[in-house]
């Protein structure tokens, strides 16, 4: 019988073994093989995280900003150096395909490279004789230890790039809480980051736990800040609790992203954007686009297009070149995708393509689902209104714009939104008033690059500023205002107002 690999959590530089007496299974989703156990972390092992980044605050916050800067110029360096072994070990304990696995790797690179700017972006503002011998400036501070607490979809990106970046470029430092199911590529750049980085020791530690241990993050505090991405319902919990604490929260939740297909638009290349958008990363991102609402006098053409390409998609695994749809992470998660199909069948729409039961030959023990296409889905039924996180396509058809854009604003959440239309008219209607925080027009995937906010909305996103841009840095930030005034020798004879150095008037 094979020895399982029992992983460590980092704090202060160092890989400590846990007591805990509760493990954590990682699987090859592809093959469903046991890859590795994790701690569920002990209580006092968060404790230990946030001591580690509470001592380094001090010293890592008051180096200077160039020195913290080429530290991530080198750290980019090393993501870059060591991308092919990260993708591979996100596509295995994920089941994102090689290119899916690459993305998510560069997409902690792209932040990482943006917070290298971090001397221009974190610039306060000042101006001299703001009243007469009056100075005045506002300068970026750092907050202290953040907490970043990360979900199973992208392993690399959100703990790497949306996390870790800007958090330390700013002057904080970090406790990591990474995903249980997911945490070896996370664990490996951790190990990176220590061994070649060159940083500071605590300036990051990374802990693997249950909800139950990391609801100190929450409460203690010396952590000033929390990010969050996950369920709607968690992440309100956690909004309500670090907030009622004084902390600041970004909390990025569910999606249930929608596209208006309307009947002017170029049809071929619409449903291509649509099953890359839809099907990559097996629809376990928060923005897919799961729901496609189409004007009628092109719903045929476009559901039958639309079954013709997903059946054209190599169901496999996730490692193999050739696949384009890869496993999802868990039997657990394949199962509940499984359920929402059926609930979709209950609910009264029509099954136009089923990727139950599939099976990849050599891969039975895996966890696939194969592209799924409900139509006909009506408001009221639950499958086209609820998160599903996987490979499921519903279509709801409409009229008109106004009815497609009306049917769209009322779903509780707002993430993305996107038309496919040729009408600039029509684009930029949508563009004024649909509720999605991230817009597309004839893009898929309307996620921005890391020099603009990730801009969720309504359900999707509890919190004052988002993740990355200049909201990221603003969001690990605080301002601090200096008013200066400097004596002359005629000082002690000039009147003292009240308000001292208020505003002047002719």
């Amino acid at each position: 019988m094979e020895t399982v690999i029992r992983k460590q959590y980092c704090v202060d530089g160092e890989w400590r073994s846990s007591k805990t007496e509760k493990w954590l299974p990682v699987t090859d989703s592809s093959t469903g093989e046991l890859l590795a156990e994790v701690p569920c972390c002990t209580q006092s092992e968060l404790l230990e995280a946030i001591d580690a980044a509470d001592r380094a605050f001090p010293a890592w916050s008051q180096m200077s900003i160039s020195k913290r800067t080429q530290l991530l110029f080198r750290w980019r360096n090393i993501l870059v150096e060591h991308l092919d072994e990260l993708t591979l070990l996100c596509a295995k304990e994920l089941g994102k395909t090689l290119g899916e696995a690459k993305g998510d790797v560069l997409k902690a690179i792209e932040p990482t490279e943006f917070a290298c700017s971090i001397p221009f972006s974190s610039q306060g503002s000042a101006s001299l004789q703001v009243t007469t011998s009056f100075d005045t400036a506002t300068y970026r501070m750092p907050l202290g230890v953040v907490a970043g607490i990360v979900p199973f979809n992208f392993p690399a990106m959100i703990p790497w790039g949306w996390m870790v970046p800007l958090a330390i470029a700013t002057g904080n430092t970090v406790v990591l809480k990474a995903a249980s199911q997911t945490p070896l590529t996370s664990m490996r750049m951790m190990e990176l980051f220590c061994e070649e980085g060159g940083f500071p020791k605590g300036v990051v530690n990374l802990v693997t736990c249950s909800r139950n241990e990391s609801e100190i993050l929450l409460t203690d505090p010396r952590v000033k800040a929390v990010t969050f991405v996950g369920t709607t319902e968690v992440g309100k919990h956690i909004y309500s609790v670090a907030a009622a604490h004084g902390k600041r929260v970004q909390a990025q939740c569910e999606a249930k992203n929608h596209a208006l297909v309307l009947e002017d638009c170029d049809l071929e290349s619409a449903a291509n954007a649509i099953i890359n958008s839809t099907y990559g990363c097996a629809g376990m991102r928060c923005m897919a686009l799961p729901v496609i609402v189409v004007q009628e006098r092109i719903a045929d053409r476009f559901v039958a297009l639309l079954k013709e390409k997903a059946m054209a998609m190599k169901v496999g695994c996730a490692y193999d070149p050739e696949t384009k749809l890869g496993p999802v992470v868990s039997a657990k998660h394949r199962q509940s995708i499984c359920d929402w199909i059926q609930k979709g069948v209950d609910e009264g729409a029509e099954l136009v393509l089923d990727g139950r039961g599939v099976v990849v030959p050599g891969f039975e023990n895996g966890y696939f689902v194969g592209p799924t296409i409900l139509d006909h889905v009506k408001p009221g039924m639950t499958v086209g209104d609820r998160e599903i996180f996987g490979p499921v396509t519903l279509i709801k058809r409409v009229k008109t714009f106004e009815e497609g854009l009306a049917l769209m604003n009322a779903n509780p959440f707002a993430n993305g939104s996107v038309i496919f239309t040729q009408s600039g008219y029509y684009a930029r209607q949508f563009e004024l008033l649909t509720d999605g925080g991230m817009v597309g027009v004839n893009v898929g995937i309307p996620v921005p690059s890391a020099y603009f906010p990730f801009s969720g909305n309504k359900e999707s996103f509890f919190g004052d500023q988002h993740v990355l841009g200049l909201d990221g840095v603003r969001f690990y930030t605080r301002a601090k205002t200096v008013t200066k005034h400097w004596y002359d020798e005629h000082s002690h004879k000039k009147a003292m107002d009240t308000w001292e150095g208020t505003v002047e008037r002719v």
